[in-house]
């Protein structure tokens, strides 16, 4: 007889008795907008088991996973490695989160971060991406003296109320005003920062080296000279790496795409948990550290209850060994580039497409206006009515028919980002390029199911103006 323990919880049971509630039970008690929106996409889909950078339903019919987890999933689902240190790490029976104490893994795993990150000295966990921004920002403006962080226009950097102060898209800050004082600067604009640099009381400029909107990368050149700019007038570069960071662009931080780059402050997240335990990073250098915990009555100036916890701490140094034993840099910049160029050669093909762009397996896919006439009608009525609807036309048969998993990049973007876990191969491009032709073809068509879903999201989207 299984033992349950001495509660007699038996999870396999309760899944097995209220799984099928899986949409009722968040309708009523969760996101009740989440629900509604699957189904009026038809994504309200029943997905049994996962592994690696595929999904399987109850009929046995694989997806594969071009989103993994907006990122989190960078080696894919259960990977057998970070599953089984999760394993060790329970079996182990650790003292963790005593407080009082120093425990190894988080210092093993800070040195195995700071080896990728060899001009930073120091590192803080905590418990997401959104964490390690505003550990950033704090420490920024601690370490400085001053108020004010510059971030760019479009960026993402988070949504709790620090993060969201330089989130650059309205749509997420709308109604959560009085904000932090912090200021947008268009993406590669060294002028507007030269402007705000001369007001004395910049911190920081925090950047993602790739926008996660609508993927979009500074111009050459951008980060190098904003750096020496924020230096001159003493202040300090961020670099959001939570979603680029641990390989996702082909390097193992898309800021080192860029020569003499090296950030004050590194944000990691996302792909460090593994997939299964929540964590974030701030990497930092050895001054700013020494002037946030000055001395030993600031010791717990900043914390995080669950920050440094052995699940995640062994999750994190899973992932990293994996990484280097599988060449998982190496794989996503030769998979990302193949992918990448054989997705460019379809622009001159489809009007609608305007774009292809990105780095490593980080790629945005951008629709445009159409030349011929027939087309140009219908891609004004979904302008019309929403900016984004082609884009969202394009990801819902991409799922229904060829069951691959996308997502719109933004919101009023007719971008579709592709991150998907950074184990992909050849196989998958040439999945995902087959689908992605057949798709096309049947916009260019100019009628069929395609079209007819336009029309019904169209009046879904005058209806909730």
């Amino acid at each position: 007889m299984k033992d349950n323990g001495p509660g007699g919880f038996d999870l396999a049971k309760l899944l097995a008795e209220r799984g099928d509630e899986r949409y009722e039970l968040h309708a009523r008690h969760l996101n009740h907008q989440l629900p509604r929106m699957l189904r009026t996409l038809g994504f309200d889909k029943v997905y049994e088991r996962a592994q690696g950078a595929y999904f399987w339903d109850a009929d046995g019919n694989d997806y594969l996973d071009m989103l993994a987890g907006f990122g989190v999933m960078g080696l894919g689902r259960h990977h057998p490695v970070v599953r089984q240190a999760l394993h060790d790490v329970l079996d182990a029976s650790l003292a963790d989160l005593t407080r009082f104490d120093c425990q190894p893994l988080p210092g093993l795993l800070a040195e195995k971060l700071l080896a990728h990150t060899p001009h930073l000295d120091r590192v803080f966990f905590g418990n997401s991406g959104t964490e390690a921004v505003e550990t950033a920002l704090k420490f920024a403006r601690y370490a400085t003296g001053k108020p004010r962080v510059l971030y760019c226009a479009h960026a993402f950097h988070g949504l709790t109320t620090g993060s969201l102060s330089v989130n650059g898209e309205d749509g997420f800050r709308d109604g959560f005003a009085p904000l932090l004082p912090d200021t947008a600067i268009p993406l590669g604009d060294l002028d507007a920062l030269r402007r705000e640099l001369k007001r004395g009381d910049v911190a920081a400029l925090i950047v993602e080296p790739v926008q996660g909107k609508g993927v979009h990368t500074p111009p050459p050149g951008f980060l190098r000279e904003a750096q020496e700019l924020l230096h001159r007038h003493k202040a300090l570069l961020i670099a959001d790496e939570v979603q680029t960071g641990l390989g996702r662009t082909g390097d193992f931080y898309a800021y080192q795409h860029e020569e003499g780059v090296e950030p004050d402050l590194v944000c990691v997240a996302k792909a460090l948990s593994g997939g299964y335990v929540p964590v974030g990073a701030t990497l930092g250098k050895d001054a700013v550290f020494k002037r946030v915990f000055s001395s030993m009555d600031r010791v717990l100036v900043h914390s995080a209850s669950f920050g440094s916890n052995a699940q995640a701490m062994a999750a994190g140094l899973a992932v990293l060994a994996v990484m280097e034993e599988e060449e998982t840099v190496a794989n996503a910049r030769r998979t990302g580039d193949l992918l990448r160029e054989r997705l460019a050669a379809l622009v001159d093909r489809y009007e609608l497409l305007h774009e292809v762009r990105g780095r490593g397996l980080m790629i945005g896919i951008e629709f445009g206006r159409p030349t011929s006439l027939k087309l140009r009608s219908r891609w004004t009525m979904l302008q019309a009515a929403r900016k984004g609807l082609f884009a969202q036309m394009v990801v819902v048969p991409l799922l229904q028919k060829h069951r691959i998993l996308t997502q719109v990049s933004g919101d009023h973007l007719e971008v579709i980002k592709l991150i998907p876990p950074l184990i992909i191969g050849e196989p998958e491009v040439d999945r995902f390029v087959t689908a992605f032709t057949a798709v096309m073809d049947d916009a260019h068509s100019g009628g069929g199911l395609m079209w007819d879903f336009g029309r019904t999201l169209v009046k879904q989207a005058v209806a909730n103006r």
